[in-house]
């Protein structure tokens, strides 16, 4: 549908509920015939100029005075005419003022609709407009650093890349199939080979981001684990930085797992404080072990922690691939002279006065981009849509190598280099993908 036959939608774009100010958009071939007739103006403001305005109800009364800016189409977030009027923050004038322009002619926005209205408007692709809603839900600096990459079209820029490198191999291919009696010349075909695999090798990096994805999105499951009375619970207590845990010197204290979000490193940890790991007979001790095992086997990373002061004793948890990081706690009263050899790598930490807290940051953070193989400016993380896509791709791109390789009909190999592209064409939807498009952008929020 051509922008200029769509309707004119309106949403609060700002959250709903009390402020200083709260915005209200409209996009549309009408907005800025909306705007007069809610405002009785006679001529449109200046284009991106804000203009002091009354909204007025159908008698002429003022509901607010407002700040409108219009961005003329095609420069706007939507490649159409917007207005943004900033309101009053109140609940009650906000409403009315939305009912106000609904009345002079918008309908109300679908959720994600503005952000469809850019993508299909060609001002966003598909994973721009996804990371619309990850800069939203951002929990972390470093999941909001790679949000704003995707913003900047990282993911899409490098799929487009690859993109345009197959749909030349693909021009190639069908010439051959136009012209049989031209066999594909030796060096041609490595030629071809080369450029799959160097596209093969992009797709499959990009693929590997998808771990660091979800852990920026869903935060990193980092379980605290260690022998009773090491410090476990100090620890979550510390990295939180208000006692969440009862701390005592009792060991046994903690007898079931306790769960907590916080901000460490840039990252978003969701941080697992778990009972102490040892011989007991006890069985309500037994099963919070059974839980702290369990918890350390689904961990992404593992703080396990030690006393400083007493001999190397370490805990046995089956090995997941999971981060695992030892830190010797109580550092402070000393360190017994066999960590120097057990673990020359440890981490020296106290609970108590927070020596080390810094250095167990920088750590982390460090662990996770030697993981993801880059640095907090070039971020970029899949998310499980891109990762089936790029799955789909890969598997695509692969049966066309073997095919070529084989020397097998062209038309084989461009079959399958259709289905890689259809495929890359999916993740920044320059495809016609309905469904694709519904299940993306039904998660939006309003005025988004």
């Amino acid at each position: 549908m051509s922008s200029s036959n769509r309707d004119t939608i309106a949403a609060q774009a700002t959250a709903v509920g009390t402020g200083a100010l709260g915005i209200i958009r409209l996009s549309g071939p009408q907005a800025v015939e909306i705007l007069l007739r809610s405002t009785g103006r006679k001529t449109a403001p200046e284009a991106r100029r804000a203009t002091l305005v009354r909204v007025r109800d159908a008698a002429g009364q003022v509901l607010d005075e407002a700040v409108a800016t219009w961005f003329a189409a095609p420069g706007s977030f939507t490649g159409e005419d917007v207005v943004e009027l900033s309101c009053h923050g109140g609940m009650l004038v906000c409403r009315r003022v939305l009912e106000r322009l609904l009345a002079c002619g918008a309908r109300p926005a679908e959720p994600g609709e503005f952000s469809r209205r850019a993508f299909e408007n060609g001002r966003l692709d598909l994973t721009q407009a996804e990371a619309i809603m990850d800069i939203i839900s951002a929990g972390s600096d470093m999941a909001l650093r790679a949000a704003q990459n995707q913003l900047q079209g990282a993911i899409g820029q490098r799929v487009a890349a690859v993109a345009d490198s197959l749909i030349t191999l693909a021009a190639h291919v069908c010439a051959y199939i136009d012209f049989p009696e031209e066999d594909i010349a030796p060096d041609t075909q490595e030629q071809m080979l080369h450029t799959m695999e160097a596209a093969r090798q992009e797709l499959q990096h990009l693929l590997a981001t998808a771990d660091e994805g979800r852990l920026l999105r869903e935060g990193i499951r980092t379980a605290i684990v260690g022998p009773p009375n090491v410090g476990k619970s100090s620890l979550l207590n510390l990295l939180l930085g208000y006692e969440r845990a009862i701390v005592s010197n009792t060991a046994g204290t903690t007898r079931d797992t306790i769960e907590e979000s916080v901000s460490v490193g840039g990252l978003c940890l969701r941080l697992i404080d778990t009972a102490g790991l040892h011989e007991s007979s006890d069985s309500l001790e037994q099963a919070g072990m059974e839980r702290s095992r369990r918890a350390g086997a689904e961990a992404d990373l593992l703080l396990e922690v030690a006393d400083a002061t007493l001999p190397p004793q370490r805990i046995s948890l089956p090995e997941t691939g999971a981060g695992r990081l030892l830190l010797l706690n109580k550092c402070d009263l000393g360190l017994h002279p066999d960590w120097a050899a057990a673990a020359p790598g440890a981490l020296h930490l106290s609970c108590r006065t927070g020596e080390g807290k810094d250095t167990l940051e920088q750590a982390i953070a460090r662990l996770f981009l030697e993981r993801s193989g880059g640095e907090q400016e070039s971020l970029s993380a899949i998310n499980t849509r891109h990762r089936y896509a790029l799955q789909e791709a890969l598997n695509a791109l692969a049966r066309a190598q073997d095919s070529m390789a084989a020397g097998d009909s062209p038309e084989l190999t461009d079959a399958d280099l259709r289905c890689t592209l259809d495929a890359l064409g999916s993740i920044t939807g320059r495809i016609d993908t309905e469904d694709i498009l519904t299940r993306v952008f039904s998660t939006f929020c309003l005025g988004k």
